[in-house]
This record gives structure tokens, C-alpha cells and sequence, in this order.
């Protein structure tokens, strides 16, 4: 399974006039890492493997993990006009959950609001449709992350459930979601 992605470009149709893509990272996107990823906003909504302050550590370490090769693992940068603009990334499962795909995704706060995350949850969706033998991709975004879940329903997702208090970030509980689209629901969605 996986793909061979090293020349990966995928277009996003957002915004007339703002060019934006997929494509795998590289070295030189370090310092879009650091100026877009350093970022509370960001890493508020994220999982704490996803740390706030952003250092170059982490940064490095973020960018070899995202080197492609692994057939479990896709991530690649949005790009826009040559600049790294933040990622999205899928998690193909394991054992009984193997034909499952987990996305997890971010964008530099100067773009919010633009439409872009939807394009690129749609198209990489898509991507992974065509290139992964799975049945069920899902989203996993805290409860109160409104406009992620919004970005997930406007490319098709379905909430198939609220967890209460399942997880903890910055000392405080908070539920949790689970989006969902099917295979067979490919076609509703676009």
C-alpha cells in the first residue's frame, strides 16, 4: 500500500487568484515551519505531539517524520505561492482497523477563514480514495473547535459521535468528536 509521492502536486481549486496545493515537505519549508507552527491558536486544537512553543526541534523532527517512505503514514504541506502554509496528514490503521485512515490537518492562522481547508479536505480525501484501499476516513476534533468540524461537514463528513470529557489539554477536560465519510459516500459529498 502507499504511494510513491516524491513529485506528489495536487491542486486545490479555493480562491481565484490564490494559488494553493499539496505536495511533500522538504528542508527547505523550515522556515514556513517555524513562523506558521509557532502559534497558540494552532496548537490549542491540536494534539500535544503538536507542542506550542514551536522550536526548531520540533520542527526537524516534524519534517523527517514527514519525509515520505512510510506506507502507514502521508503527510504533505498546503502550499501556496511556494510557501508552506501548514499540513495535512493520514494515518492508515492497523489490525482490525486497517482499513480505516485517521486525517489530521493545520493551516497558518492568516488563511483561516479563506475556504481552503475545505478544498484540501476534499481533494485529499480524494487523493487517498484513489491511492489507499480503505473503507472509512474519520477526523477526530475537539468538540469546541467549531470551525473544524465545519470544514469537515462542507467536505462531507458526517458526526457519528461526541465523546464527553475524553480528553485533557492545558489541565482542562474536553469532549471530542468523530467525522466520518465512507467509501460509498464518495460521491454524495463532491
Amino acid at each position: 500500500m502507499g504511494t510513491n509521492c516524491g513529485s506528489l502536486r495536487i491542486s486545490i481549486d479555493t480562491i481565484p487568484g490564490l494559488p494553493v496545493s499539496l505536495r511533500v515537505w522538504n528542508n527547505s519549508d523550515l522556515p514556513a515551519l517555524l513562523k506558521y507552527a509557532n502559534n497558540k491558536a494552532i496548537a490549542g486544537n491540536l494534539r500535544d505531539a503538536f507542542p506550542f512553543p514551536y522550536t526548531q526541534k520540533d520542527a526537524l523532527r516534524f519534517l523527517e517524520m514527514a519525509l515520505p517512505g512510510n506506507p502507514h503514514l502521508l503527510i504533505l504541506a498546503i502550499d501556496c505561492k511556494g510557501e508552506a502554509i501548514g499540513s495535512v496528514g493520514a494515518t492508515l490503521g492497523q489490525d482490525v482497523y486497517r482499513k480505516n485512515m485517521e486525517i489530521g490537518y493545520w493551516l497558518a492562522e492568516p488563511f483561516w477563514g479563506q475556504g481552503i481547508m475545505t478544498g484540501v479536505i476534499r481533494k485529499f480525501t480524494s487523493h487517498l480514495w484513489l491511492t489507499y484501499d480503505v473503507h472509512r476516513i474519520y477526523a477526530e476534533p475537539y468538540a469546541n473547535n467549531l470551525a473544524s468540524r465545519k470544514v469537515l461537514e462542507k467536505a462531507g463528513f458526517s458526526c457519528e459521535a461526541i465523546f464527553k470529557q475524553n480528553i485533557i489539554k492545558h489541565g482542562e477536560y474536553l469532549d471530542s468528536c468523530i467525522y466520518s465519510i465512507l467509501r460509498e459516500e464518495l460521491n454524495q459529498s463532491s
